[in-house]
């Protein structure tokens, strides 16, 4: 994965944050907005794009934008910082091999001790009926 290609292809913008903040909130835009447009990418191969639209499909709008805020600092900067780590995170894990599962049996132990609790369930059931008098 080329990190500096793909940080070169994400766009910006500083917006207001939302919520309560007293005198600040209202003149600083600390909230940063990331846009990352996955159609248009040269970061990626056609095989990661498919790979990536389906991990993203939810995340996706219909122009194939992914869009990602941050608002957690009162700093722009740190904001900026932790939605650019999110993303590449993000995108990490959406190019991630899934591993092959490997079938396994069911250990005889535990098909004996299944077999044996049936059993004693059972003979407790059979315990609670009446006695068949001749």
């Amino acid at each position: 994965m080329q990190i500096e290609v793909l940080k070169s292809e994400l766009t910006y913008k500083a917006v207001r944050s939302s919520g309560s903040g007293g005198q600040n909130v209202n003149k600083v835009a600390s909230k940063v907005v990331l846009y990352f447009d996955l159609e248009n990418s040269k970061a990626f191969s056609d095989e990661k794009k498919q790979r990536l639209k389906s991990f993203f499909k939810n995340r996706l709008n219909k122009q194939g934008i992914l869009i990602l805020d941050s608002d957690e600092s009162r700093s722009q900067f740190r904001n900026k910082a932790l939605v650019t780590q999110r993303f590449l995170g993000l995108i990490e894990e959406g190019l991630k091999e899934d591993k092959e599962r490997k079938p396994t049996k069911i250990p005889r132990a535990v098909k004996q001790k299944r077999l044996e609790t049936k059993r004693k369930n059972s003979e407790k059931k059979a315990y609670r009926k009446k006695p068949n008098i001749d």
